[in-house]
């Protein structure tokens, strides 16, 4: 998948699970079978909202195999650490990320510094690329197939439709059986996604757990009822649709005890093409020269 691949995935790609406890793989396997979700609604599969929704999918990856466009932009990520307003340039071989502002306070110069000198670093660390190349992999297989789960995970229903998009119902199908824990918690949600009608490309997508989802009849885990996520997009260009907004708040238990969770806003704005030719170099020194170019306001 292309550099770009995370334009939709990386929004369902929030509900990765690596705060869980490292237990036995066997004894997870053994046990995943056992928590389940609570009591599951009936509701009879709506054919044309599924077929809606298989188009939507493949025509998402199409689109993201295709995609070779990079974009300079301005990222307001909010967690459980505080908020952080970043700068952001992607590049064919990967983005670069640049702090500019933290929980409203724009940074100093000193602070400034030290970002470019950590970019610097890691521009000129091809064990740092590597590492961040084979990550940027693994979230967009997984995040790919979370994404190729929707037209068999749910049990689909048209609730509106007007002439630009349409909305579809999604619940948890109880045939299904999530192969990961990443798609337990993901398969176990109800929500809604709309679809543009002339270009079938997903423009939002919400869920929300309706029960608690277990994992070792909650001894290994517990990902609380009323757990969310959003994810917001628009288009860039012509057949270029962009992530603008994410927003996961899942809360729960592992280990009987310690208290996990995705608490995680983030706004993206301000978005500049950025031409294919430009080297992590260049990337870098953009973000260094021009610390004003994309503003640390809201």
């Amino acid at each position: 998948m292309n550099s770009n691949a995370q334009r939709l995935y990386s929004g369902i790609a929030e509900l990765k699970w690596g705060f869980f406890p490292k237990v036995g793989t066997g004894v997870l396997v053994a046990c995943l079978g056992l928590g389940g979700v609570g009591h599951l609604h009936a509701q009879a599969q709506d054919t044309k909202a599924k077929e809606l929704v298989r188009v939507a999918v493949q025509t998402e990856l199409d689109a993201s195999r295709d995609d070779h466009s990079h974009w300079a932009y301005k990222d307001v990520y909010k967690g459980e650490s505080g908020e952080k307003v970043m700068k952001v340039v992607e590049t064919g071989k990967g983005a670069l990320k640049k702090t500019v502002a933290e929980d409203g306070r724009p940074l100093t110069p000193e602070e400034l510094k030290a970002e470019d000198e950590r970019i610097a670093a890691f521009v000129s660390d091809p064990a740092q690329q590597a590492k961040k190349h084979r990550d940027d992999v693994q979230d967009d297989k997984r995040a790919e197939s979370m994404l190729r789960m929707l037209p068999v995970a749910f049990v689909w229903s048209v609730k509106r439709e007007d002439a630009k998009t349409t909305t579809l119902g999604f619940m948890p199908d109880p045939g299904f059986t999530p192969p990961t824990m990443e798609s337990r918690v993901f398969a176990a949600m109800e929500g809604e996604i709309v679809v543009d009608n002339a270009q079938h490309r997903i423009q939002t997508i919400r869920g929300e757990l309706t029960d608690d989802v277990k994992f070792g009849f909650g001894f290994f885990g517990r990902m609380k009822k009323g757990g969310t996520f959003e994810i917001e997009r628009r288009q860039l260009t012509t057949g270029v649709w962009q992530i603008t907004e994410s927003h996961v708040h899942i809360d729960g238990k592992a280990l009987l005890f310690k208290s996990i969770g995705e608490q995680e806003d983030e706004v993206k704005t301000e978005f500049r093409r950025v031409g294919p030719e430009v080297t992590l170099e260049q990337a870098a020194e953009r973000l260094k020269r021009e610390p004003s170019s994309l503003s640390a306001s809201r």
